[in-house]
């Protein structure tokens, strides 16, 4: 697949968003209109409605951007973290990191399931109930990042342009992972950020049971990228 190479513009950050929910989108685009920016920076907002999957939706919002930075987020995603786009660009500045996740593992298992990773890395407040809200805080990087081999797909940011794989993922799941090894295939690092002191994201889903595509999703990523995996015993 590669990399899409053409003219961006290095002042701008577009945030790209499957939205079947105008409600929740409504909350999340509030949290991103606070955001701090730095001086000179644009940001422009990209919903996509009625996207036939993840991939679709998201290589849509890609090509209709001209932005160096993308920032791809779930709509029941809100980012608290108001320094966001300069502690983005404070990573990006080493240009062989590709992709910033906010939570992941260093490992992915031969299931291809980040969670099920040996060593998770990063942090995110659930909100699945009103009354009910969790610290997923997994273990901290030591330095400013940890390299992963995976992150989740509530919030993944780039630097470059690499098409989601929308002929093999044409549902809701597997996306993010699939993301993550494409971004490595092209030669580029995948990290989640020190967040010791503050989480950059609270998500809000609603729990439910995993799909039953999720294992049809699933055979067809080990089937992909098996050989490229190293999971740790």
């Amino acid at each position: 697949m590669g990399e899409i190479k053409r003219q961006l513009d290095d002042q701008k950050v577009a945030f790209i968003t499957c939205v079947n929910s105008e409600e929740w989108y409504s909350e999340c685009l509030l949290y991103l209109q606070h955001l701090e920016l730095p001086e000179g920076f644009k940001v422009e907002f990209l919903p996509q409605r009625g996207a036939v999957s993840m991939c679709a939706g998201y290589n849509a919002g890609q090509r209709a951007s001209d932005a160096k930075y993308k920032v791809y987020l779930h709509q029941d995603t809100l980012v608290v973290n108001k320094h966001l786009v300069a502690d983005l660009l404070k990573l990006f500045a080493e240009p062989e990191i590709g992709l910033v996740g906010v939570i992941g593992c260093r490992s992915l298992p031969n299931s291809g399931v980040w969670w099920d990773g040996l060593r998770t890395y990063g942090r995110v407040l659930h909100a699945c109930e009103p009354e009910s809200v969790v610290d997923s805080h997994c273990r901290e990087p030591e330095g400013d990042y940890q390299e992963v081999q995976a992150t989740d797909g509530l919030f993944l940011a780039t630097q470059y342009d690499i098409p989601w794989r929308e002929d093999l993922f044409t549902g809701w799941h597997l996306y993010d992972t699939s993301m993550c090894m494409e971004m490595q295939r092209a030669g580029y690092k995948v990290v989640v950020p020190n967040q010791e002191k503050d989480f950059w994201c609270i998500h809000c889903p609603k729990e439910k049971p995993l799909a039953s595509s999720y294992k049809g999703y699933r055979k067809i990523f080990v089937k992909e990228y098996g050989s490229e995996l190293h999971p740790e015993v």
